[in-house]
């Protein structure tokens, strides 16, 4: 039986999502938990929708697992809330529709950048989910640059390149609202995300809006098609993950099959 199971975790005590040895990370901290919860010897394999990196964090992740066991999905759900550590929880526990693969049948991913720019307005409550800047940014301007980058295109400038991993994605959406005095949110929503991307791409126009480069420099640097070391990839604190996005029950198979005839085995990372 495959399982889908949804979390939310803080990703500052952890070494990203996938499992590393002698390194605290949320796949390993979920399957041991399932493993203790059930009571089997070996912790089970759970899939992500989007590997996060280290201090990262997630409010819509979203995994699959498939497992042999006739506890109720409530119940199980109340069980790993009861062992997983306080930075991690489940919010929901249900029996996967056919074909459902959580990283493969997603259609989109969102994610959402936080950033404080106004001294008088910081929040240090808020200080492992938001990032404070130094210049007061325009938001105009960073949207008229991240506009040029909106569409399908080879990200490589934007990428760690991964030896015979692709870097071609689909960016969807990618916009700035000022949601509070000194607060901005950035949001960037693609197909899928190659290793480091979103705060490569977050990085490159901070400093549109803060007047340091031209707004037409994001799409120079896309342009180029190589990596550029002016691009500061953003510190990870300020990243969420906030939504999968998926189809219909009955196109999640298809979507799968298409997914993994395009990208292969790239890991979709933030």
């Amino acid at each position: 039986m495959r399982l889908r199971i949804d979390l939310r975790y803080d990703g500052t005590g952890f070494h990203g999502w996938a499992r590393q040895t002698a390194l605290r990370s949320v796949q390993e901290t979920l399957e041991e938990a399932l493993r203790t919860v059930l009571r089997i010897a070996e912790p089970p394999m759970i899939t992500c929708a989007g590997r996060t990196d280290t201090g990262v964090h997630a409010r819509g992740q979203v995994t699959h697992v498939d497992l042999e066991t006739d506890m109720p999905t409530r119940e199980l759900l109340r069980r790993l809330n009861g062992v997983l550590p306080e930075d991690v929880a489940v919010t929901a526990v249900a029996v996967a529709p056919e074909g459902f693969d959580a990283r493969f049948s997603a259609v989109a991913r969102r994610y959402v950048y936080r950033v404080c720019d106004e001294p008088a307005a910081w929040d240090p409550l808020r200080r492992k989910e938001v990032l404070r800047v130094g210049r007061p940014l325009d938001v105009d301007r960073m949207n008229e640059a991240a506009t040029k980058l909106l569409g399908e295109h080879d990200f490589a400038a934007f990428c760690k390149k991964r030896e015979g991993a692709s870097t071609v994605r689909a960016l969807l959406a990618f916009s700035w609202d000022r949601v509070a005095p000194g607060l901005l949110e950035g949001t960037v929503i693609a197909d899928a995300f190659c290793h480091s991307m979103v705060r490569a791409l977050v990085g490159s126009v901070i400093p549109v809006g803060d007047g340091r480069r031209e707004v037409d420099w994001p799409g120079a640097v896309l342009a180029a098609g190589v990596r550029d070391s002016a691009v500061t990839v953003m510190p990870a604190h300020g990243l969420t993950l906030e939504e999968v996005r998926y189809p219909a029950d009955e196109e999640l198979a298809k979507r799968a099959q298409e997914s993994r005839q395009v990208r292969g085995e790239v890991h979709q990372r933030g």
